[in-house]
């Protein structure tokens, strides 16, 4: 009897514990959750999303991809249009490309026609005029040489001949001339109503630019330095932002389709903004104001240098333009605090040359002066009379011996 109680008091034992395996114990052995892996934002290159101004070997996984929207992780990239990485970069547009000997892809309806120049009439006039100039000189070499011409010719005139040689450099003057001096106008065409004016300022050794009518937005662009070249925690060149020697901190940003007025001038020396891809190269020289226009027809991201010998660092003056559709433009220039102009209306912004008195530059200096000595009443005096050297003319104050 005792047996048998021991029997089933075991067999109940044994179905309580199958019960609990069969249970709590296939919770237990549930493999852990795989984490969350998020999605990269699109749009965004991978390249982007670790930022480059903090300490590379720290750990920053979530560094584009702000907790919340609107508010940024730090460390994080300001992805915008002047300056940072926001436009993926085409290595065959608008910059030096390896292995390529012939002229950059233009994008400007003048880049275009001086293309079609180049490939159409300078290419082939020169392919031929040097074949048949070479064609003469084995001519010449082998017909009269020495050995078959024992007695020389005493020809000394060929009516034909000299035909020839005249009217057919006459043609091809011609031929390059009509189209040369069409290109050459069109390049200097005034720019219509409604263009956005540009102004760039050559300074040793970066470029400023101004819009002056949308607000008078000003940035400056200056050359990005590699990474071995800048201290731990400042901004470095990435593939992002552009070859080297050629990506700039801050780009200047102008719309696709629209007319642009470029002026330029310099603060210092004679400098040359140049864009190879627009077809442009304009001196910038101090106290004047150099004019053209041009309408960008892709969006891009173009590179370009400064191209007059300018100083020292005159090699580290690029030139980076992120061409964006309009409003995309449009909504660049709220975000740089200016305002957008009044379609079709003429530009009326004044554009001073530097130095002169109602320039910026001149204008935050008198203010800061005005401020240390306070407003200034203008006097009429009679400037004394000084005699100049041996001829007696009366002069003002401080010609004398002039």
């Amino acid at each position: 009897m005792n047996r048998l109680k021991t029997m089933i008091l075991a067999g109940g034992l044994a179905l309580a514990g199958l019960g609990l395996g069969t249970g709590g114990g296939a919770q237990a052995q549930t493999p852990p959750a795989a984490p969350e892996i998020k999605a990269a934002q699109p749009g965004v290159p991978s390249a982007l999303e670790p930022a480059n101004a903090v300490d590379p070997a720290a750990p920053n996984l979530n560094a584009a991809t702000p907790a919340t929207l609107g508010e940024k992780a730090p460390g994080a990239i300001d992805l915008k249009q002047d300056g940072g990485p926001a436009m993926v970069i085409d290595p065959k547009i608008g910059q030096p490309t390896d292995g390529v000997m012939r002229i950059q892809p233009q994008v400007t309806k003048n880049g275009q026609r001086a293309h079609w120049f180049h490939d159409k009439i300078l290419f082939p006039l020169i392919t031929i005029t040097s074949l048949f100039v070479l064609l003469l000189l084995v001519l010449v070499i082998v017909r009269f040489r020495a050995a078959r011409n024992p007695v020389p010719s005493k020809t000394s005139h060929n009516t034909f001949i000299e035909v020839v040689w005249t009217l057919a450099p006459v043609l091809i003057l011609v031929a390059i001339a009509v189209p040369s001096i069409g290109l050459l106008q069109a390049q200097f065409k005034p720019a219509p109503s409604g263009a956005v004016t540009l102004k760039a300022i050559g300074n040793q050794w970066f470029w400023s630019y101004q819009y002056p009518d949308h607000g008078g937005i000003e940035i400056t662009a200056n050359l990005l330095k590699e990474r071995s070249d800048v201290a731990k925690g400042e901004r470095f060149r990435t593939d992002a932002d552009g070859p080297r020697l050629l990506a700039t901190d801050n780009r200047v940003v102008l719309p696709v389709g629209v007319p642009i007025r470029l002026i330029t001038t310099a603060n210092d020396v004679i400098h040359s903004w140049a864009m190879p891809a627009f077809w442009i190269k304009l001196d910038a020289i101090p106290g004047r104001l150099n004019e053209t226009s041009f309408t960008i027809d892709k969006p891009g991201v173009y590179f370009g240098q400064c191209s007059e010998l300018c100083g020292a660092r005159h090699a580290y003056m690029p030139i980076a333009v992120e061409a964006v559709p309009p409003a995309q433009f449009a909504a660049w220039v709220r975000a740089k605090g200016g305002t957008m102009p009044t379609p079709g209306k003429a530009s009326d912004a004044l554009i001073p040359q530097p130095g002169s008195d109602n320039s910026a530059t001149v204008a935050s200096e008198a203010a800061i002066v005005d401020n240390l000595t306070g407003p200034t009443e203008n006097g009429t005096a009679t400037p004394p009379v000084i005699p100049q050297g041996a001829t007696g003319n009366p002069g003002g104050a401080g010609e004398s011996g002039r």
